[in-house]
């Protein structure tokens, strides 16, 4: 399972310091690692991280191309053999299961060809609200992989589901679909 392009999308949450987890396991792995953050991403972790780990730019605005003079969108979307959001707000979930593409991250998810697979991350009672399970299985009937959340200690401090797939986890699946 080597030398594959991974695409990862970091969306604003704590489980954000997951992701640079699962990035430095991938590099080691011989893996292409590009990073999307969404602006509210920066809130939880900083560019310099991902940037240190993948020895590439991190990508963060639709305008203003840094590698790929067609868009970012574009460029980035082709070379991907798997885009992965993790963590995936329940904003970016809402946005991605009605077709809105407002920023970098969710104008890559509609022109991506590769699978595109979203790992949940938020509190018990966002995860549990109806529209949120509606945009999940939205998400899924567009063909979308859910990598479902698990339960645990949260940061809002109530105990219940909503944590992120732990990277291990995350790695297996990635895997599994490039391996």
């Amino acid at each position: 399972m080597a030398g594959h392009e991974i695409l990862l999308g970091v969306c604003g949450g704590v489980a954000a310091y997951k992701s640079a987890d699962l990035v430095s396991q991938l590099v080691k792995q011989a893996h292409c690692v590009s990073v999307v953050m969404t602006r509210s991403a920066g809130e939880f972790i900083g560019p310099a991280t991902f940037e240190a780990l993948t020895n590439r730019p991190v990508y963060r605005d639709l305008f203003s191309p840094r590698e790929h003079f067609l868009g970012e969108h574009i460029g980035l979307a082709r070379r991907a053999d798997l885009f992965l959001i993790a963590p995936a707000t329940a904003n970016v979930i809402g946005k991605l299961a009605n077709g809105i593409a407002d920023d970098l991250l969710t104008t890559l998810a509609l022109a991506a060809t590769c699978p595109v697979l979203v790992a949940p991350a938020m509190n018990v009672e966002m995860w549990e609200k109806p529209a949120v399970q509606r945009n999940i299985q939205q998400l899924e009937a567009d063909g979308i992989q859910i990598i479902p959340p698990g339960e645990g200690w949260l940061s809002c401090g109530v105990t219940g589901k909503g944590r992120m797939a732990e990277p291990a986890e995350l790695l297996k699946v990635i895997e599994q679909l490039v391996g």
